[in-house]
């Protein structure tokens, strides 16, 4: 069953605001519309509740008391996922003998409707977000947006689908195992998988509470972005809030530049579960992003791969048991067959079991954290296979954790991912891949995903019109910054070990430009020189180093650099600059101008030190 309902309308955040300062749309008119064209996909089973007219009501109300200007998502229709909190809505988590009716919204939802965010209604799940596929509901399985006898993915799944059709402009989803992602991948959406804590998780029942963290659905990054700034804060209510980075905040969000080493898996290692149109399209993803720059480089994907069969085969299942015990105790019937086969053996692992197990997951992080730290971000198939909901019924579990070979690891061991759609199958589905990253790596992400958005364009979920981000700010990687040395840091010499002790590793050896002098300064040990713009017409080509620095370590490094010598830029022999040592003008009175031997290991050997 294929609907096929307006599929030229564009949802996106730009153009409904453009029709809001114009007056072409209003947002009742905009809601009226979606609640119109929601009655069309009623057997997608994409809503646990629909908000009325009346409902909306308070929402609209309150919009009217907002400046467009200042909000920046005033009027934007937004779905959220039914085991997140909407004041006075029912949470039921996709049983309905679970439910109740919150008095506030989660803090998450709150801030995007302080922003100018209309909720549009509670989206189905797999019930008690236990699943990757979205066939485990009460309610019926949540239908595929592109073909109706295909899975939506879950168990965000009504949330995928509602943005997909274009009944929402974006959405709210949760994510344990990967239910951000792979319903963003068979919808043909952007899915960030923002890292644990970015977003608060207070008001949101948790699936696994130490690992589950909110996600977001959207057409681009522009958007994701937009929403994401909205949505995140530290919330001193919920346990695993985090602050966020200075070099993570939205500001930083952009079009990634330059030349990037991606981290792919291996051949050998690859999984597509026998769907030949995902190998395809993957090998495709991959052709097109090497003739835009991407440099791929092999990592071993074994480990995290082990990581990833611990979240369903080792304890933490437990977690899952936790949220849900008293109805496990009083009333096992009222839960989905498949979901109870999975969560009642929760309570049974004893503790032995979860700390042998965080043992090994933090021995494999060791692991997999140093082959990231290696490459710009990692990348995978989001998911191998798109199964149709006959198949997906045929054999639940085994086909679910086929769906999370690529996802599974993710929260385990505290990383970001962004899911970013890349091509359309021969078939007309989509498919997408995943970019992944450390904790707090999600405005690089977002920037790398922007990129392969604006290199392989697609339309918005299912409908007639183009996706592509037209944020066109060049970013660079914010993690790092590039250090200029020319003395004593140089590698060898005596205060190399404050680059060291800081985790910079040497780049390059490089040469000025020709327009600078060096003077060896008075004092020491340790000896010092000085690099100065030369007065002369013509200065020198001088030898230099460059690190690369965490970020995080620069402030430190910059603060104990004694006057007269201090940061400033300098101009390369092929005319880029780059930070590094310089000195103030009055540094270099009865200092020795040692510029003709080009660089201060020369003059060293020169002088016997």
């Amino acid at each position: 069953m294929n609907v096929d309902v307006n599929k030229n309308i564009d949802m996106g955040f730009e153009v409904l605001r453009e029709a809001y300062k114009n007056a072409s749309k209003t947002p009742q008119q905009v809601m009226a519309d979606i609640r119109e064209r929601a009655k069309h996909y009623q057997q997608h089973n994409i809503w646990i509740h629909l908000l009325t007219e009346e409902e909306q009501a308070v929402w609209l109300e309150q919009l009217s008391q907002k400046d467009l200007e200042s909000h920046p998502l005033w009027g934007i229709p937004f779905a959220i996922k039914d085991n997140i909190d909407l004041a006075g809505i029912p949470t039921t988590a996709g049983c309905a003998e679970f439910a109740y009716t919150p008095k506030a919204s989660a803090k998450v939802v709150q801030q995007l409707i302080d922003a100018g965010a209309i909720p549009v209604g509670k989206t189905n799940l797999d019930q008690f977000a236990t699943g990757l596929n979205g066939t485990r509901s009460p309610i019926g399985a949540c239908h595929n947006s592109f073909n109706y006898d295909y899975i939506s993915g879950g168990s965000s799944s009504g949330s995928a689908v509602a943005v997909a059709l274009g009944l929402a402009s974006f959405s709210l989803g949760t994510d344990t195992a990967g239910s951000g992602r792979v319903p963003a991948c068979f919808n043909n959406l952007v899915g960030v998988k923002p890292s644990i804590g970015l977003l608060s998780s207070t008001g949101m029942l948790p699936a696994c509470r130490s690992l589950d963290c909110m996600t977001i659905f959207a057409y681009n990054t522009d958007d994701a972005n937009t929403a994401l700034a909205a949505a995140e804060g530290f919330d001193p209510q919920d346990g695993y809030s985090r602050v966020n980075p200075f070099d993570n905040q939205a500001r930083h969000y952009g079009l990634r530049t330059g030349p990037l080493k991606v981290g792919v898996i291996p051949e050998s290692q690859l999984k597509f579960f026998g769907d030949t149109a995902y190998q395809a399209a993957y090998l495709a993803t991959l052709d097109k992003l090497k003739a835009k720059g991407f440099e791929f480089q092999e990592i071993d994907y074994a480990p995290f791969d082990e990581i990833a069969q611990l979240l369903y085969e080792g304890p933490w299942v437990s977690e899952r048991y936790l949220a849900t015990q008293p109805l496990i105790d009083e009333n096992p019937d009222a839960i989905f067959p498949v979901v109870r086969a999975i969560i009642e053996p929760g309570g049974q692992p004893p503790a032995t079991a979860l700390f042998k197990a965080q043992y090994r997951i933090n021995d494999l992080k060791q692991i997999c954290l140093a082959q990231l730290a290696e490459v710009d971000c990692l990348l995978t198939p989001t998911a191998g296979r798109h199964f149709t909901i006959a198949e997906m019924l045929e054999e639940p579990i085994k086909r679910n954790s086929e769906l999370g070979y690529y996802t599974n690891f993710m929260n385990l061991i505290d990383l970001a991912s962004i899911a970013v759609p890349t091509v359309m199958t021969d078939a007309g589905m989509p498919f997408g891949v995943t970019l992944v990253g450390n904790t707090f790596s999600d405005r690089m992400l977002m920037s790398i995903a922007n990129r392969i958005q604006q290199a392989m364009p697609l339309n918005k979920g299912t409908l007639g019109v183009i996706a592509t981000p037209k944020n066109q700010t060049p970013v660079q990687d914010n993690q790092f910054i590039d250090v200029l040395v020319c003395g004593a840091h140089l590698e060898g010499q005596p205060l190399n070990w404050q680059l060291l002790e800081r985790g910079a590793t040497l780049k390059t050896k490089a040469k000025t430009a020709p327009i600078y002098d060096m003077y060896e300064l008075a004092g020491g040990p340790p000896y010092r020189p000085a690099l100065v713009l030369s007065s002369a017409e013509q200065g020198t080509a001088i030898d230099v180093e460059i690190w690369t620095m965490p970020s995080a370590n620069f402030g430190s490094f910059v603060a104990g650099i004694p006057a007269p010598l201090g940061i400033g830029k300098v101009t390369l022999a092929d005319s880029s600059q780059v930070t590094g040592f310089i000195c103030e003008p009055y540094g270099i009175e009865n200092a020795t101008n040692i510029s003709q031997l080009g660089g201060w290991k020369a003059y060293l050997d020169a002088k016997g030190a």
